[in-house]
């Protein structure tokens, strides 16, 4: 891992905020790419990615002070690692709430915007995990396995002893799942089964990806919160995907 890539000008540049930006960047010139055929205003499309990613932050940052509060009040070291401290699933709530409204306010169909945002942001989360992974944080259990890594640079975790990188594990699914999502959009033509496919995948992921991590992170019974949220986001992208079946049941 690498909390700092490099400098310039007696300025270090962070591995992770770094990789963030690429992130975000990479995911709005998807989202355009994929999104010049569907005759949106650009200016609104901009305005659009400006309010998701503002919310997305804030929801990040919120769910992270929530689930971890605990946490930072019996260890107030901590608040100096706040700028690291983010929680995906308040990102992809937030984020996706400022959508949603800012679609009602457009007269857009908010799953058919939700079906071109998803596969973006499976591709930022990738580059986001990375990031984690040069910031070593969200690190895995102890393991010995050929691909342990000893995080002997990170601030959040005690070096020597070989653990998981469940960010690059991250990384890898996150990348596949963007994948697959932009090839199942050239097949589908239901609105909300893109966003539907990616809440029932990353869930499933999700879930898997947790039973192997040991950072310090919030908990809700036996699960951590976000093994709980994903049984929401699976329950809710079941229903969307199915969404069509029901409606010509009831007629």
């Amino acid at each position: 891992m690498r909390p700092v890539l490099f400098e310039i000008f007696n300025r270090e540049i962070y591995g992770y905020g770094t990789m963030i930006a690429i992130g975000i960047l990479s995911a709005i010139l998807l989202l355009n790419y994929r999104i010049k055929d569907k005759k949106y205003n650009e200016d609104h499309i901009f305005n659009m990615i400006i309010i998701g990613i503002v919310s997305g932050v804030f929801g990040g940052k919120l769910l992270y002070i929530i689930t971890d509060f605990k946490y930072i009040i019996d260890n107030p070291s901590s608040l100096k690692d706040l700028g690291y401290g983010f929680v995906i699933y308040g990102a992809i709530i937030g984020g996706a709430l400022g959508v949603y409204l800012y679609c009602r306010k457009r007269g857009w169909n908010a799953l058919e915007m939700f079906d071109l945002i998803v596969p973006s942001l499976a591709l930022a989360q990738g580059f986001g995990r990375i990031g984690c992974f040069f910031a070593g944080c969200c690190y895995g259990r102890a393991t010995t396995l050929p691909i342990g890594v000893d995080f002997t640079n990170s601030p959040f975790v005690t070096p020597g002893v070989l653990r998981h990188p469940t960010q690059i594990y991250s990384a890898i699914f996150d990348f596949s799942l963007a994948a697959f999502l932009i090839w199942y959009s050239k097949r589908n033509k239901n609105a909300g089964r893109i966003f539907a496919l990616y809440a029932i995948i990353y869930g499933i992921g999700r879930i898997a990806i947790e039973f192997l991590r040991d950072d310090p992170r919030g908990t809700v019974g036996m699960m951590s919160t976000s093994q709980f949220i994903s049984i929401f986001a699976i329950i809710i992208g079941i229903v969307i995907f199915n969404l069509n079946r029901f409606k010509s049941k009831l007629t």
